[in-house]
């Protein structure tokens, strides 16, 4: 099926974000040859730009995190001539003066997933992708200057531990991260960020701090869904302004900081 539809900037939101208000906003239905993506994309207008908005759990949040079809995501965006990604999500905090209701600029991960499919290189075509610098330098510097201009508190880097899900943390597991440094906890930024690096598209994680993951370093209850989905609803609409500003102040052709568009081509094997 040919694809009509066009866009510069795409958009992955997680839970408890299902729309975005923009201009002219049409539903375009991608295929890909790994099948489809989570929902129809929201083809909108932002300013001057094309964006391509898609829900990674799907509108009605059908999808839990270990189905979702992470490389057909993905490739969509590539269909639609997308070069570069600002993916939100929500998070648990691993550390006492990382607070719900903060926002983290993820700039590394620790994979602690099973069983997904995380590389579009299946053969005969080797790739080994380097994910040292997992995330875009300057579309990190754009978000870091967007939250503060929303007057957010933003924490500037951060490691994220991607769980498998669905189910959250024990506190052994929990206390494990907190003792390893690690920032944050969830369950959906792998392999979507690696797979964007295979595509050679820039990508940046905004990351909303929604809960202390098991209750440990806050000395509050557990978490629960209801407590992330609450936090969710009052943090969103300030997450809602980040993204329409980062936006309307994303630059036309990417800067000398970045290598995202080179890095597929330093990784395949010859």
């Amino acid at each position: 099926m040919r694809n009509n539809f066009r866009a510069d900037i795409g958009i992955f939101s997680g839970s408890g974000m299902y729309e975005i208000a923009a201009d002219k906003i049409e539903k375009a239905k991608i295929s890909t040859p790994y099948g489809p993506p989570s929902d129809l994309i929201d083809i909108c207008t932002i300013g001057d730009k094309k964006v391509a908005f898609l829900p990674r759990h799907g509108r009605n949040h059908a999808i839990p995190p270990h189905k979702i079809n992470y490389r057909a995501n993905l490739y969509a965006m590539k269909e639609l001539g997308v070069s570069r990604i600002i993916s939100p999500c929500a998070v648990g905090s691993l550390q006492a003066n990382i607070k719900p209701g903060d926002f983290v600029v993820t700039d590394q991960f620790v994979d602690r997933t099973k069983g997904r499919i995380d590389t579009f290189a299946d053969g005969p075509d080797v790739m080994h992708i380097s994910a040292a610098e997992p995330y875009c330098p300057e579309l990190r510097e754009l978000a870091i200057a967007a939250l503060r201009a929303e007057n957010a508190i933003v924490h500037t880097e951060g490691t994220m531990v991607v769980i498998n899900g669905p189910r959250f943390s024990s506190k052994a597991e929990s206390r494990w991260f907190t003792q390893m440094g690690w920032h944050t906890v969830n369950m959906t930024q792998y392999p979507e960020v690696v797979l964007a690096q295979e595509l050679g598209i820039c990508i940046v994680n905004v990351a909303m701090i929604t809960d202390y993951d098991a209750g440990l370093v806050g000395n509050v209850p557990e978490v629960t869904t209801k407590e992330v989905v609450r936090m969710f609803q009052e943090s969103v609409g300030q997450l809602h302004k980040v993204l329409i500003r980062m936006v309307n102040a994303m630059p036309a052709q990417r800067g000398e900081k970045c290598r995202c568009q080179q890095k597929p081509d330093e990784a395949y094997f010859f």
